[in-house]
Order: C-alpha cells, then structure tokens, then sequence
C-alpha cells in the first residue's frame, strides 16, 4: 500500500474534492512547460488543476493577492513559496500538517537540511520542496562570445573586460530588467565575488552592521555602478525572461540570473555549450547562492486533504523532481534523484551544489527569500535599487544600507 493509501484509510469517508487550486507565479514560457509535467501527473492520479497564475518574479505580487484571499475566508490548496515567507504564514498557524505523508514517504532522508530550514516550522512538515535553484550564474550567447574573441571570465577584472569588448562590438554587454528583485540580485553576486562567502554570510545573513558599512562594501556598489554602464537604455521594468531573450536573440552578450533563465533557452530550443553557455558569476565559483520553490500547503477542509496529499506526493515524486527539474534549470529537491537526465548546466548544477553544500559555501539568497525575513530584503532592496538608478551616491550607500537593515530588523 503506498503513503496515500496508508494515510487515508483511516480517515473518516468524506465526499472528496478532486481538484487543487494552485497559486503560483511560473508564467513565462520555460516555467510553464514545467509545471505542465505536475498536472499531467496530478491528473493520472484522477486530480484537475485549477491554475491560479499570478505573474511578477519573486511572487512579490503573489504574496499581495494571497494575503487578501485567506484574510476574505477564500483560501487555495496550496502556494508556491519561498523561503521566510514560509515561516512567517506557519508563524500564523495557517499551514496544514505534512508529517504523516513526510514520515511516510521518507522526506527527512532525502531532503537537504539547508531546505528543510525552510520547509519546517518547528520540526512539523508544512512545504513539499519542488527543487533547489542557484542565483549566481551568468548565461552568455556563445555566437556573439565566439564572434568577438570573448573567453568566459574568471574575475572581475576579466568580466569588465568581456563587457567593454561586447559594448564594443555593437551588442548590449548586460541585458537586465530593472525590478528590485533582479536588481538584487546581480548586488548579491557581486556582493559574493568581491568579499567571498564569510563577508557575504556576516552582510546579508547575520545583518553585521560593521560589514554592512565597511569600505568592502563601498567596493561591491562601486561595482554595481559600473556594471549599470552596460544596460541598455530600455532596461527599467523589463520582466527578466525578456532579458533572457535578448541573450537568446543575440541582441546582448550576457545576464546574471538565476538558472531558471535555462528554462528560456531551452525552450527556444538552444543547447548549453553549443548555442549558450553557463557559468558561476566570475570570482564566485565553489560557493552557491540558492532559493527553494516549495508548494505550501493550506489548512483546508477534509473534503480536499486527499487531493492536497496527492498534491504533495506528486510534488516529491522522484521521477517528477527529474522531469521538472531538466525542464525548469533547477536541481532536484531530492538528493537520491539521478543526474543522467540532465544536460550540461544540470549536471554543472548539481556538482556545484554538492561541492558548495559539502564544503559549507551553500548560502541562502538574499534577493530570493533565503537569507534574511521580507522587512530586510526589502530595505536592502530599497537602498541597492535607489543606489543603482543613481539616486544615492556611492560613498553613502553602505551607510544607509546599514540603517536600512537596522530599522528593518
């Protein structure tokens, strides 16, 4: 008998809802071709899947629409989340119970600790974990690399030289979209690559104000001010799949994404090594910055625990983990899932997460809701993005990120 079955025959017979409504913000066109693979799953398993999409990277708007519906009594089935946005909805007592099918499916063993920080609240499984994504990556147009004579950098020094050699030949050097969130997340590579993880886990972990107005950090916005000298001038408010597609089009050389930007590539049909490359942010390699999509589970009705359960195990299906996974650009949540299906940026993905988780260089993402609660992440981002827009100067940016965080804490 498997969990489900095992976990439901002792539940009382109620007349059983078979659909889960899923909120979630996977809407570009490589995030949807792999959340097409949980609902084929799902509806084997006799479930429909009502969609509830809400654009806007980071689930920053999805946040805003979901706060309204449990406080209006209209609550889903479930919600992708991230990070302490997850302890902050258990923190309320609104999350359903997963110990049982946790227990039973043998979650503890194969899910990372770093992950379970955030998929428990107090011992109790409340998130089934969908993958492990990393942040600081670079995705380069090989044609236009090879073209203009650009080998992939190796610091920073050499970055800034691939992009006066891209500026030079015509091409946009970085392809970026101004939105906070991006915005915070090229700070956060940056950030990683000019003082390594011990600064990065003191400024955007532990919150030392010392290190948060240090000269160091005066060097990594002295960075983002330059790196700001290779957008173009349309880059304010673009979405990040569109910067992706600049890339992919050959309109610019690079971005500094999460490696969910594989997603884009692959599905305009390019393959790593051969029409694109991915590589760590240069001066940043043996350490890994990383987020968690995980699916939170609402307290609801018995009427829908079945459908939520099937929800849940389909979720940490080893053979789903692999399927979505490949299509997404991220690894698999489980670690006892094999690597043999994915390309060369998966297979790049895996063995830097194992080298950085093995070595104690995995860090949680600031920008992505893994490092500090969402009152920090969004002062930090109120100063990086005030600061990158060329409203505050440089000499005064560690300072006010310093009080930022600490009115903040």
């Amino acid at each position: 008998m498997g969990a489900l079955a095992l976990l439901m025959a002792s539940q009382p017979a109620t007349a059983q809802v078979k659909e889960v409504e899923v909120v979630h913000w996977w809407t570009s066109g490589g995030e949807a071709a792999a959340l097409n693979v949980l609902k084929g799953n799902l509806q084997k398993e006799g479930i429909s899947w009502k969609d509830t999409p809400i654009a806007g990277g980071s689930g920053v708007q999805a946040m805003t629409v979901l706060r309204a519906r449990v406080t209006a009594g209209n609550i889903p089935t479930t919600v992708q989340m991230l990070g302490f946005d997850i302890q902050d909805w258990a923190e309320l007592g609104s999350l359903a119970d997963l110990n049982a099918i946790a227990a039973k499916d043998g979650w503890d063993k194969v899910v990372p600790k770093a992950l379970q920080r955030f998929s428990k609240y107090k011992d109790q499984w409340v998130a089934a974990p969908v993958n492990v994504h990393s942040t600081n990556w670079v995705w380069a147009n090989k044609a236009v690399l090879d073209k203009l004579g650009i080998a992939v950098p190796k610091n920073w020094d050499e970055f800034v030289a691939a992009l006066d050699k891209a500026k030079a030949g015509g091409v946009v050097p970085l392809a970026h979209g101004g939105q906070p969130w991006q915005d915070g997340t090229v700070f956060e590579a940056v950030l990683l690559a000019t003082g390594g993880g011990d600064f990065y886990q003191k400024a955007l972990i532990d919150l030392d104000p010392a290190t948060l107005k240090s000269d160091k950090m005066k060097t990594v916005f002295e960075r983002m001010s330059k790196l700001r000298t290779y957008l173009d001038p349309n880059f304010s408010g673009r979405d990040w799949n569109l910067a992706s597609a600049m890339v992919i089009k050959g309109e610019a050389a690079f971005q500094m994404m999460g490696d969910w930007a594989k997603g884009e590539f692959i599905a305009a049909g390019k393959k790593p090594d051969v029409d694109f490359l991915c590589f760590r942010f240069p001066g940043t390699q043996g350490n890994v910055t990383f987020n968690s999509d995980q699916f939170v589970m609402f307290k609801v009705g018995d009427d829908r625990k079945e459908a939520q359960a099937k929800m849940a195990l389909a979720v940490m299906d080893p053979g789903f983990q692999s399927a979505f996974n490949v299509v997404k650009g991220s690894v698999p949540a489980r670690t006892d899932v094999p690597g043999d299906a994915f390309d060369a940026c998966g297979k790049k993905g895996i063995a830097d997460l194992k080298e950085a988780s093995d070595a104690g260089k995995l860090y949680g993402s600031m920008a992505h809701g893994h490092a500090a609660p969402a009152g920090v992440k969004q002062a930090i981002f109120d100063v990086v993005t005030k600061h990158f827009n060329g409203q505050l100067d440089t000499a005064k940016a560690p300072e006010e990120l310093a009080t930022a965080v600490a009115a903040a804490k």
